[in-house]
């Protein structure tokens, strides 16, 4: 079995056993702009996120996370390298924390 491949489009085609079978290969690069947007895109969301003072990483949801002074917050794991108590101590919650409904029956109060 043989491969051929197009020179402009990137097809390629398998020849060889009876049969010719056509795939088509997509080979797009990314424009300019699209990346310079991506770029862009991923600075706000890094600039926007907490990260752990120690370790540099994003504290998963449900987590706790412990804030030292200064402003300096530390994770779960890096909380033992910090010499002294936290001044607040949080769980990290989604992106839907606020967003959503709470029903609360009110019959038994009636």
């Amino acid at each position: 079995m043989q491969v051929f491949v197009h020179e402009t489009t990137g097809a390629r085609k398998l020849i060889g056993g009876g049969e010719s079978h056509a795939v088509a290969v997509p080979t797009r690069d990314m424009p300019d702009l699209e990346l310079a947007l991506l770029h862009q895109a991923l600075d706000r969301l890094a600039a926007v996120s907490e990260r752990c003072s120690g370790c540099h990483r994003t504290p998963l949801i449900g987590e706790r996370v412990y804030v030292y002074e200064g402003g300096v917050l530390a994770c779960e794991l890096c909380r033992s390298v910090e010499p002294h108590p936290p001044l607040l101590t949080r769980v990290v919650h989604g992106p839907e924390f606020g967003h959503t409904l709470r029903i609360i029956d009110q019959r038994a109060a009636a």
